[in-house]
């Protein structure tokens, strides 16, 4: 049983450890150099800086982090060795508790595990965007629930 909890700064060196391994695990497509570039913006930017939703075990091991802004979800990365015993769900169910208007979310479109994820949870394409926040190569799904 995983319990949700806000991110404290103790957090962040296992958080970069549950972006790393989810990255590696789903992101086959990013060349190896954007991979470095966008850990080290992770690493020092974002996840020291952001308001996250952690989950963890009993014994309080981290198993995954959502970042949102709004009713948009800015992140969702689970520990790969907890796929398949729905932290997924249950950050999307806080999610939407929270949001007060339709969930979004973008993805990319090369990780077909998330977009299917997404629509399994109710989340339909609203658009496309040929490259990535930053410019690069790798075209983001923009998604809504309703």
């Amino acid at each position: 049983m995983y319990q949700l909890r806000p991110s404290c700064p103790a957090d962040v060196p296992h958080l970069i450890d549950i972006w790393r391994r989810s990255v590696r695990a789903t992101h086959r497509f990013l060349r190896e150099a954007d991979f470095h570039e966008i850990e080290t913006a992770v690493a020092n930017l974002y996840l020291p800086n952001a308001d996250l939703t952690v989950a963890a075990d009993a014994q309080g091991r981290l198993a995954g982090f959502m970042g949102m802004t709004g009713s948009n979800i800015d992140s969702l990365f689970l520990d790969p060795d907890c796929r398949g015993k729905g932290l997924g769900r249950l950050f999307i169910d806080h999610a939407a508790r929270v949001a007060t208007v339709p969930l979004t979310v973008d993805v990319n479109e090369q990780n077909e595990q998330a977009v299917g994820f997404y629509r399994h949870m109710g989340f339909m394409e609203t658009g496309r965007s040929p490259t990535d926040d930053d410019g690069r190569p790798y075209p983001l799904l923009h998604m809504r629930r309703s």
